[in-house]
């Protein structure tokens, strides 16, 4: 019988992993499907320049897993039974059920609202791409002069306001900040970053918690009125309560509680990757949900896979952050550098030259995507020891 890996969900974090399975474990051994609800991929890092009216040539992972022998199952995922190691789906072909020895969950995050009134009614966020495209029609249709706010002063709310400002200086762009713009880059990359929004002329509410969302207005917590034709919010991110009702063993963020190797506390055959993690990086806090942190988790819970299935030794990836890259639209951008602690080093490259960097990134990523089996050795690996169905091992 054939070890069944199922991956759910084909963003960043499992689209790179099922692609990294099918080029290590050889295909007389492992059976592979990938789930997702939507055909095709989603660069997540560029839904804020989709909303502004550029174009995204979308990739279709019917494409992208072609010749992979990676099973793509277009589905969503309404349940998880880890129990009887089930997957409950839904989609076009009605509802059905799907079953696995290893399961990787990398299903992501979605906008948080926070609970703010009017937010999930009113306000438009580019964390998916029905959401981008939604907002993407209303910026089309926005007259010059029409006001936009963005809500959040974290990476994408940064990339969200600049990315507008330069596509559409027409309109009226503000963003709304809890702090001081920019408080936790270093001093010089904060100037820079406070120039680029005087050069793009958006205007910055500093210490402004928005406290509601209304068609046309947002409200702040001292009540004073921001007014918006278009709401963006870009507040941080939240996941799906799906790993929490499955009896998963979760953090309070509702994320998967792993160890080390991404492996679920709880079930020892479930994995996770990307946004629905919690782990602790190499300084001991809790990995943030981002693209980042998606690339260290699926490397390391597809190595752990591998390792375990082949009778391996389990390699151990860093979780350790280097700097942070913000656009600061198609011609600007800071990197930032870090320490150990995540705290902002005097160095950044900002300008043309660390615009041009970032685009590399972006582009490194979406070619990686494409070509799933790039580098593929001529004999992949052979499993050593496979879990049975009833739980024990048998010899592969």
């Amino acid at each position: 019988m054939k070890h069944r890996i199922v991956v759910l969900g084909a963003g960043y974090a499992g689209a790179f992993a099922a692609g990294n399975l099918a080029r290590r474990l050889s295909p007389a051994d492992t059976e592979i499907t990938v789930v997702n609800a939507a055909p095709d991929f989603v660069e997540r890092m560029r839904l804020h320049q989709f909303a502004a009216g550029q174009d995204l040539a979308p990739r279709r992972l019917a494409d992208v897993f072609a010749g992979t022998g990676v099973r793509l199952r277009l589905a969503r995922v309404t349940g998880v039974d880890p129990e009887r190691r089930t997957v409950a789906l839904t989609g076009e072909d009605g509802d059905g059920e799907l079953a696995y020895d290893t399961l990787l969950y990398a299903l992501g995050s979605s906008v948080a609202h926070h609970d703010v009134p009017g937010v999930a009614e009113y306000a438009f966020d580019v964390t998916s791409w029905s959401s981008a495209l939604r907002l993407r029609e209303r910026l089309a249709g926005l007259p010059a002069g029409g006001t936009v706010l963005v809500v959040g002063e974290g990476l994408t709310g940064i990339e969200t306001a600049t990315e507008f400002a330069e596509s559409r200086p027409d309109l009226s762009i503000a963003l709304a900040a809890r702090g001081p713009l920019g408080a936790w880059l270093s001093p010089k990359a904060g100037r820079h970053l406070r120039r680029a929004f005087d050069r793009l002329g958006i205007t910055v509410h500093e210490y402004t918690g928005v406290e509601a969302v209304e068609p046309t207005r947002a409200i702040a917590a001292d009540g004073t009125s921001l007014p918006a034709d278009v709401t963006v919010w870009s507040a941080g991110f939240a996941v799906h309560p799906l790993a929490a009702t499955s009896g998963l063993e979760v953090a309070e963020t509702g994320q998967i509680v792993v160890d080390r190797t991404m492996r679920s506390v709880s079930h020892p055959e479930v994995y996770a990757a990307g946004d629905c993690v919690f782990v602790r990086g190499d300084n001991g806090r809790p990995l943030p949900m981002s693209c980042v942190s998606a690339g260290f988790t699926n490397m390391q819970a597809t190595a752990a896979i591998i390792a375990r299935l082949t009778g391996s030794e389990v390699p151990t990836v860093g979780l350790k952050y280097h700097g942070n890259h913000i656009s600061l639209g198609r011609r600007d951008a800071i990197f930032q550098m870090v320490d150990g602690d995540v705290r902002s080093k005097s160095w950044y490259l900002g300008g043309r030259t660390a615009a041009r960097l970032k685009s590399g990134v972006l582009k490194g990523a979406e070619w990686g995507i494409a070509h799933p089996t790039f580098g593929m050795p001529k004999r992949r690996r052979r499993l050593t020891a496979v879990p049975a169905r009833s739980g024990m091992t048998v010899a592969a």
